[in-house]
């Protein structure tokens, strides 16, 4: 398995929120097939080992990932929750979550996909009722949605991720101060 999902919101509920991709321009998909989903349940690590599911899976975690990222919107904005979204998620984290077990060698989680998504339902729920709602913010970075926490000193922290957006955002600033530059007249 390629890992190709990206990990950088400091909680796997805003992972897996920004699974749909560059929500403002051309949407990306990370979901498209039920072999995605699963993929993205065993990176994020809230599972060993899960039962590869349908289609009725897939779709059933992009609805609870929209109504994840409307909350996480709402409460960072601190607006009102839509009444939806909120039965939504507490729809999916009122499911029979993965149960861990212990084994001689650590701990090991298998699960199907819908008790992989009451899990990260449940992490949602942690999350929005939780002491890190002031932390969240979302990146600076105009093409990217990921809303993530920021633990940096001072809370200065702008992008979700300095590989994914950050680069991208400097190295765009430094060619246009270099065109700026070489645009400017000889004195």
């Amino acid at each position: 398995m390629n890992p190709n999902h990206v990990f950088v919101c400091g909680n796997p509920a805003l992972d897996f929120a920004a699974t749909l991709r560059a929500r403002r321009t051309v949407r990306f998909e990370m979901f498209a097939t039920p072999d995605r989903l699963t993929a993205w349940y065993l990176e994020s690590g809230i599972v060993d080992a899960v039962d590869v599911g349908g289609q009725a899976d897939v779709d059933r975690a992009a609805t609870v990932r929209e109504a994840i990222y409307q909350l996480i919107t709402a409460r960072r904005l601190g607006e009102e929750y839509d009444h939806e979204a909120l039965a939504t998620l507490n729809g999916a984290a009122g499911e029979p979550a993965a149960a861990p077990r212990l084994t001689p060698s650590g701990r090991w989680t298998k699960a199907t996909a819908p008790e992989a998504l009451s899990t990260v339902a449940r992490g949602a729920v942690e999350l929005l009722s939780g002491p890190d709602v002031p932390l969240l913010k979302e990146c600076d970075n105009p093409e990217c949605t990921r809303v993530y926490i920021d633990r940096s000193r001072g809370m200065r922290r702008q992008w979700c991720g300095m590989e994914s957006c950050g680069n991208k955002i400097k190295a765009a600033a430094y060619r246009a101060r270099k065109k700026t530059t070489h645009a400017a007249p000889a004195h």
